[in-house]
């Protein structure tokens, strides 16, 4: 099942997003979840970090929950609200 994960960052987040990268990376890549897609979302000036999305493969949504808790932008308190919902994709016109 996909599930969609929408974070907002703090306002003070960037220095400890930039800090947490490389962990946050290896995190995504260790393979307890799929991750089908991810990214960082931006301000309206198309530069400016404020928060993240992700697209996971997952049995259930407890599986992504505690994925997302174990993530280290989660750890180092990037993240000011996250929500997390299946996701139903009716359109992939990436192919």
């Amino acid at each position: 099942m996909l599930f969609a994960v929408h974070c907002l960052d703090h306002a003070d987040a960037l220095p400890r997003r930039l800090a947490n990268y490389d962990a946050h990376k290896a995190h995504l890549a260790q393979g307890s979840v799929k991750t089908v897609i991810s990214g960082p979302l931006l301000a309206g000036d198309g530069e400016t970090m404020i928060g993240s999305l992700f697209v996971f493969s997952a049995e259930t949504i407890d599986d992504i929950r505690a994925f997302n808790a174990a993530d280290p932008f989660n750890a180092a308190n990037v993240w000011q609200s996250v929500s997390i919902n299946p996701f139903l994709m009716r359109v992939d016109n990436r192919n």
